[in-house]
């Protein structure tokens, strides 16, 4: 299938202006930013900071589990999806999607690697959306596990590390967003926790034209669900139960997000 490649739906600036609003060359090497433990107890800014700190030992050009991306391309797609209000929609709508792509590109190429880290890790400015209250937990705490977990499993001898219990929690009210990415997987899906805990997050078992009639559980920690459901699939380590037909119906279905 030939690859539709969008006009660019909103004008803008030069690529230099952008360029040097968020930094330049000249500004030099980035300096150190805070370590974990100054995040106290919010799961979302340490989760930043394990994910900028992952980044920055992993370096621009190693692999990540963000399909066809490095390090430098996946830090760069956080610091647009922050700082660019302008391109950050193409993330989830199609349409914008080309100019979100050359937006990212060009800052993947003019900022420094150790630059655009330091950008992420200081957060959003305030004058954008991820900076007003609440967002942060909303909209960030999925995401930045996700791909913490894309730089760390992308190594030959990674292990599941240990997930605190707050950013567990958080997950867990989060992993609802499954519904959105599964959205056209016609198995009925249920997410299960150790616990006990579950949440059905795709199907409509019998009544779905040209679904199986059985439906599909899959176990495991929060963290593995959120990554399996999110579309990593090959690293997620949850054990996949149900009617014959209908796990072989989903393990034929592609997603991701």
């Amino acid at each position: 299938m030939p690859t539709i490649r969008y006009p660019p739906l909103i004008p803008g600036p030069p690529a230099a202006f952008y360029d040097r609003a968020m930094s330049t060359p000249e500004d030099g090497p980035a300096p150190a930013g805070p370590g974990p433990s100054a995040a106290g107890t919010d799961p979302v800014r340490r989760e930043r900071l394990l994910l900028a700190a992952a980044l920055a030992e992993a370096g621009p050009d190693a692999a990540t589990k963000c399909a066809g991306w490095d390090a430098r391309d996946l830090t760069a797609h956080l610091v647009v999806r922050e700082r660019r209000p302008d391109a950050a929609p193409g993330i989830i709508l199609p349409p914008l999607s080309g100019y979100t792509e050359r937006v990212r590109r060009r800052t993947a190429r003019a900022v420094p690697f150790d630059r655009l880290v330091e950008r992420f890790r200081e957060g959003p400015p305030k004058t954008s959306p991820y900076a007003l209250p609440g967002v942060d937990k909303i909209a960030n705490g999925v995401e930045f596990f996700v791909h913490h977990e894309d730089v760390l499993r992308a190594r030959p001898d990674w292990e599941p590390r240990d997930i605190p219990t707050e950013l567990e929690e958080l997950l867990w009210r989060r992993i609802r967003i499954a519904r959105l990415v599964l959205r056209k997987v016609h198995v009925e899906v249920t997410l299960v926790q150790p616990d006990g805990r579950s949440l059905r997050v795709s199907g409509r078992g019998r009544s779905a034209r040209g679904a199986p009639p059985g439906g599909v559980r899959v176990h495991g920690p929060v963290g593995e669900l959120v990554l399996w459901a999110l579309g990593r699939r090959d690293v997620a380590r949850v054990r996949v139960t149900g009617d014959t037909e209908a796990v072989k119906a989903l393990t034929e279905t592609g997603w991701s997000l």
